[in-house]
């Protein structure tokens, strides 16, 4: 029960903080408003994926900001200027984006340099490719980009789940399988625990290490893709920061900083915390956006608090399990001659 004690505590915090904000707002009860906020945050929810799965390999990932800004400079000049058609513009960008993320793996296995600094790196090299291709906003007029963001299916009481909402949801299913159901996902979770261990249980740390990164910049470019979609132009500086909304979504979802620990669904619910933070900003009109970065911080800090809480109280847990074995037992042998 203890391992799922902070993806419960968030849950029953988003839970009570919807309630809260129906309140005072009965629209929030309105589908209108839930399929708003999985739109309007279906970008950050999808990168949000990848880097669950990077921390709990007890990485980090600094450049999917910058890969979101490349990626709508990319399509806009692929799809407005050079007549590429969008499908194979997004199919472009989404390998582009997947191969670099690999090469960063790739360089933080082969040098064993830490993940911070690597893609620290590619966060700068990332937007200085995009203010390479260009420096100003570029609109996307493509009857492909039309209909999609005006294709979405009638929820009851008239809300209205757009393609981009639907994509959001498909990469969460799709990572939760990956993470919690698949021998990919159990390696993910050994990276995080110890490299050393992990290696030395025949697991391919490398390639592991490589495969990670690759989906998280593929998620980032697709995350790009997403983005471009709903705002229907590409510019280098989009998303600047969003990293760290990313890591905080994850953190707030109860994944360990330190990697090894971490769920799926914690960081959807991190993103849709997020999300009604500022949708309740927008409904109560008086306050200023950046109440959001505000509550977000005060959320950071007190799940962090939460988390060294709850492995504290584990391992006592743990020690008075091991000194109340009968003296016989093998472990309260091993612990007497250890001491």
């Amino acid at each position: 029960m203890t391992r799922y004690l902070p993806l419960l505590i968030t849950a029953a915090v988003f839970v009570l903080g919807y309630g809260i904000c129906a309140a005072q707002f009965p629209a929030f009860l309105s589908t209108r408003v839930v399929a708003n906020l999985l739109t309007d945050n279906a970008f950050l929810g999808v990168v949000a994926v990848g880097m669950t799965l990077v921390i709990i390999s007890g990485g980090i990932d600094l450049s999917v900001g910058s890969v979101i800004g490349f990626t709508t400079v990319f399509l806009a000049l692929a799809i407005d200027r050079w007549g590429v058609p969008p499908f194979l513009a997004f199919f472009l960008a989404f390998v582009i984006a997947g191969l670099f993320g690999a090469a960063m793996g790739g360089v933080i296995h082969a040098f064993d340099m830490p993940p911070f600094i690597v893609t620290l790196a590619g966060m700068f090299l990332a937007r200085g490719a995009a203010f390479l291709l260009s420096t100003e906003s570029i609109p996307i007029r493509s009857p492909a980009y039309d209909w999609i963001t005006e294709t979405s299916f009638r929820l009851p009481g008239g809300g209205r789940l757009t393609i981009v909402a639907i994509i959001m949801l498909i990469v969460f299913i799709i990572g939760g399988v990956l993470l919690h159901f698949t021998r990919f996902g159990a390696n993910i979770y050994a990276l995080g625990g110890s490299r050393v261990s992990t290696g030395l249980m025949g697991i391919r740390v490398g390639r592991n290490t490589v495969a990670i990164y690759a989906c998280s910049g593929a998620l980032a470019g697709l995350a790009g893709i997403v983005f471009s979609l709903y705002t229907s132009s590409g510019y280098s500086l989009s998303a600047v920061g969003i990293e760290l909304d990313a890591i905080a979504a994850v953190v707030i979802g109860g994944t360990l900083l330190t990697g090894g620990y971490g769920f799926i669904a914690g960081a959807f619910l991190g993103v849709m915390m997020q999300g009604l933070i500022q949708t309740y900003i927008n409904f109560d009109g008086s306050l200023s956006s950046w109440w959001t970065k505000i509550a977000t911080g005060i959320l950071l800090f007190l799940f962090i608090a939460l988390q060294q809480a709850t492995l504290t109280i584990s391992a006592r847990a743990t020690r008075r399990t091991s000194t109340a074995r009968p003296a016989g037992s093998p472990i309260a042998g091993v612990a007497r001659t250890a001491s």
